[in-house]
C-alpha cells in the first residue's frame, strides 16, 4: 500500500446508542467511528490500559501473534463507503522461518484499533479519507468541555 496517510490517535471512546463512537483525529482534524460494544469496551480498556483477569479475544490475537513473531506495524483506515470504514492491519514477522515479512490484512477499524493500541502501534488515516471525513474537532471540545474536573467527581 503505497497510499498517502495522515498520522491520528483515538482521542476518546464514548458510549453511542447500542455501542460506542470513537473519537479519531490530531490537532487539526477529528472524526468518529461507531464500533460494536464488546470492541469498543476493548478500545477502551486498551486505551486505558486497564489490567484483565483474564485475556479477552484481543489479547489473546497478540499473544499468538507474540508467539508467531509476528507485531502490529501499524494500522491503516485506507477506506470509506456509505460511513462504513474499512482498515488494513500491517504486521511484520520474524521468526526462525521468516527472516522478515511484511504481511498486509484487511480488517474491521475497531479489531485494527484495538490490537493498535495494544501493542502501541501507530494508526493512520488514508489522505483521500481524511479528506473526505467531516471534522467533529467541536464536538469533542464540547464533550471535553462539559465533564467534570477529576477533582469535582470525587465528592
Amino acid at each position: 500500500m503505497s497510499k498517502a496517510v495522515v498520522p491520528v490517535e483515538v482521542r476518546t471512546v464514548l458510549p453511542f446508542n447500542n455501542g460506542r463512537a470513537i473519537f479519531l483525529g490530531n490537532a487539526e482534524k477529528v472524526f468518529v467511528i461507531y464500533v460494536d460494544e464488546s470492541v469498543g469496551a476493548a478500545i477502551t480498556m486498551f486505551l486505558n490500559e486497564v489490567p484483565k483477569e483474564r485475556p479477552l479475544t484481543h489479547d489473546l490475537m497478540c499473544h499468538m501473534m507474540t508467539a508467531l513473531g509476528a507485531k502490529v506495524e501499524r494500522v491503516i483506515v485506507n477506506d470509506v463507503k456509505s460511513e462504513t470504514y474499512f482498515a488494513r492491519l500491517i504486521l511484520s514477522c520474524e521468526n526462525e522461518v521468516f527472516e522478515r515479512k511484511i504481511i498486509e490484512l484487511d480488517g474491521r477499524p475497531s479489531d485494527c484499533l484495538a490490537l493498535a493500541l495494544a501493542q502501541k502501534a501507530p494508526i493512520y488515516v488514508a489522505r483521500e479519507v481524511w479528506e473526505e471525513v467531516e471534522d467533529r474537532s467541536d464536538v469533542l471540545r464540547q464533550i471535553e468541555e462539559s465533564r467534570p474536573a477529576p477533582e469535582d467527581a470525587e465528592d
